[in-house]
């Protein structure tokens, strides 16, 4: 038996320049979470994160709660745990059994200020927060809601040695955006439902880019931490490159050119391989439709088209899975089809991420 990813959740700091969502912080309050597993076991342990504070940071309480029932969280021994700055605590073993596909939810009580927390800024999932201690309440009715997840990384789960695991490491496509919040259609989720055996956990950050920090650490420099971790992983599922091509335009700045794209896929194929995964690249997302001012560039759109033309043909990856066919206006291919399109023109709602899980061929993951 081994312990390994039931449910990840990539975290970025409240502290970036860009910001897609609100930072905030907690004093005498009670956060509760919904983590949407993508793994199961019989026993469980809570991953809790401070990986960019700048304060220790004191959670007091913590509970976490299943279909099966619920279970005051330990970390050594202690009800309580203080987590230094840039450090992450697990906790201990948990006898909560989990199934895969079900929600778990995670109670955190933090007994004093906190600072901006470390979290996960566009999931797609609702976060209830209420003051005082309530992680023992069975239903938090007053509860402020907010579309976040704060100082939780991962649910890890005991398995069999021979469980297949593999991660989506990559941006919004695989975060969610776009798909309708609280319901478990990223893509991620629509593909978790094809697998017959083993599963997908999702680290995907909107915003995120290959060569760039911000949103989030760029790829490259999050690799170890996001994907090289994981025990047992068997595959690599990746998707980026539309903020490396559009969040330039939002500053004047000129996008990444397709030459310094090809090159990063490249070096994280390398490391993949190294590693002995198997990685499956997706091909970059039509995005000529965005709303937001500065994204869709005639040079950033030229350049997607030569990563893709370049990623249908090279032997750099394992597979690749067709995205952007999959999801493209016949008719205009640099727009999304209008069926798919959230409404911004550059994130798909549920249909469009159902179309992403669908172009990965379930033989070349073979979990």
């Amino acid at each position: 038996m081994i312990w390994t990813a039931g449910f990840r959740t990539a975290v970025i700091s409240p502290y970036e320049q860009i910001q897609l969502s609100e930072p905030r912080g907690f004093a005498d309050q009670t956060v509760r979470q919904v983590l949407h597993m993508a793994g199961g076991g019989e026993l469980l342990r809570v991953r809790l994160t401070n990986r960019y504070g700048r304060t220790p940071l004191t959670i007091a309480a913590a509970r976490a709660a299943t279909e099966h029932g619920q279970a005051v969280l330990t970390f050594d021994g202690a009800e309580g745990v203080t987590i230094p700055p840039g450090e992450e605590a697990v906790g201990d073993p948990v006898d909560l059994p989990v199934a895969p596909g079900a929600d778990l939810l995670l109670s955190l009580y933090f007994p004093e200020e906190t600072g901006l927390a470390t979290y996960s800024h566009m999931p797609m999932e609702t976060a209830h927060i209420v003051g005082g201690n309530h992680v023992a309440s069975p239903a938090l009715p007053d509860a402020e809601q907010v579309e976040a997840r704060f100082y939780v990384s991962g649910v890890d789960v005991l398995t069999p040695d021979d469980t297949a695991i593999a991660v989506a490491f990559g941006d919004s496509w695989f975060e969610g955006v776009g798909s309708t919040t609280g319901a478990n259609n990223r893509s991620v989720d629509f593909l978790n439902r094809r697998l017959k055996r083993g599963w997908v956990v999702n680290q995907g950050i909107a915003g995120n880019r290959l060569l760039r920090d911000e949103v989030g650490e760029h790829a490259l420099a999050r690799f170890d931490r996001d994907v090289l971790s994981i025990p047992g992983l068997t595959h690599v599922l990746v998707h980026f490159g539309i903020n490396d091509l559009g969040l330039p335009g939002m500053s004047g700045e000129p996008p990444a050119t397709s030459g310094a794209l090809i090159e990063g896929f490249k070096a994280l194929a390398r490391r993949a391989h190294k590693a002995d995964l198997k990685i499956l690249a997706a091909t970059i997302g039509p995005f000529a439709g965005a709303v937001y001012p500065g994204i869709s560039t005639p040079e950033g759109l030229a350049a997607r088209r030569e990563v893709n033309d370049w990623m249908r043909t090279t032997d750099t990856f394992d597979a690749v899975f067709d995205v952007a066919r999959a999801v493209e206006n016949p008719e205009a291919s640099d727009y999304i089809h209008p069926a798919l399109d959230s409404g911004d023109g550059m994130h798909l709602n549920d249909k469009g991420a159902q179309a992403v899980a669908n172009a990965v061929d379930l033989e070349t993951l073979a979990l």
